[in-house]
């Protein structure tokens, strides 16, 4: 991780919010009321706030933060692009513990839901309609992991009572990571072929290869693609070109970071730890993104995606 501590961004209120501002208006101020572009005039009173601008064509005023995760937010911002500089450079992802001792907040809650925000600014917003993975001449790799801890360990009120999603009481990740390219994780309540199928049809272009182990619910996708099969139970892991060591690296660093940072994590939020770990991976020093441009994209990723602590997603940490 390599996070220059000295940028003025991180401790300059000003220049923290110019950044900011250059990152979502790179051609100038932007009404988000009737979208005039480079019409606006900064306020400058003694009683303005700064950062107010004032829209020339529909006259009301507006911030850069208006329709993003920082809308009325009392966070300063040099904090939240040093939050987001430390998200997107920790390999393993940064527990809210330990924003919340770097980054002195008064509550634990203000870094757990601050780092939520941060996760929903690294959210692909529409990977349904994003290109598919693959192509002509090139290999997709799809398998599953499942995340949780042994059954033996949990609460005797909270052991599981049926077998869920392949495994005991534990959440399904399903996984396409096209190699020498991009990870898409699905959060997913079985592990059942039509389920599979359906991701897998969506998400991957036809003219890929595709390379799986030997699960009974892969057994018929070579109907939709070319179909690679390495079979794990008789120890054979790479035949060729056929092997899932790269997916398997990909749920590695997912697992690491799940036991030695996260130490647990909940179903309702696990959407929002794959979308980090997808992020990092698709924007990683590989292919040509270094840490500080990954925190801009991270932080281009924040417009449109404004959430409360009051929302529908809201839960306790």
């Amino acid at each position: 991780m390599n996070v220059d501590l000295t940028n003025p961004i991180f401790h300059d209120e000003d220049k923290a919010r110019a950044h900011f501002e250059a990152q979502r208006w790179p051609n100038g101020p932007v009404c988000p009321r009737c979208g005039t572009v480079g019409n606006s005039a900064l306020l400058k009173g003694k009683s303005t706030r700064p950062g107010v601008y004032n829209c020339r064509d529909c006259d009301k005023p507006f911030t850069a933060t208006i329709g993003t995760i920082f809308e009325r937010s009392h966070i300063p911002m040099h904090k939240w692009l040093l939050a987001i500089r430390l998200m997107s450079s920790s390999k393993k992802g940064i527990s809210a513990h330990q924003l919340f001792r770097m980054l002195g907040f008064g509550s634990y809650r203000t870094a757990w839901f601050m780092a939520h925000r941060i996760r929903e600014s690294m959210r692909e917003l529409h990977p349904e309609g994003s290109a598919p993975l693959g192509g002509e001449g090139k290999t997709v790799e799809a398998d599953e992991t499942f995340i949780g801890g042994k059954e033996k360990n949990r609460h005797k009120s909270k052991r599981a009572t049926k077998k869920l999603g392949g495994s005991w009481g534990k959440e399904t990740v399903f996984s396409l990571v096209e190699r020498q390219g991009k990870v898409r994780s699905h959060h997913v309540a079985s592990v059942k072929a039509s389920t599979l199928r359906e991701i897998l049809v969506a998400q991957i272009d036809n003219k890929s290869l595709l390379v799986t182990d030997d699960a009974g619910q892969y057994r018929h996708m070579g109907r939709d693609f070319r179909h690679e099969v390495v079979n794990h139970g008789i120890e054979e892991y790479v035949r060729g070109e056929a092997h899932t060591n790269t997916i398997e690296g990909y749920f590695s660093i997912l697992k690491r970071g799940v036991v030695g940072t996260f130490h647990h994590i909940s179903q309702q939020h696990l959407k929002r730890y794959l979308a980090e770990f997808d992020f990092r991976y698709n924007e990683r020093d590989a292919l040509g993104v270094s840490d500080a441009e990954r925190a801009d994209r991270a932080l281009r990723g924040s417009v449109g995606k404004r959430m409360t602590y009051q929302g529908p997603d809201r839960t306790s940490p």
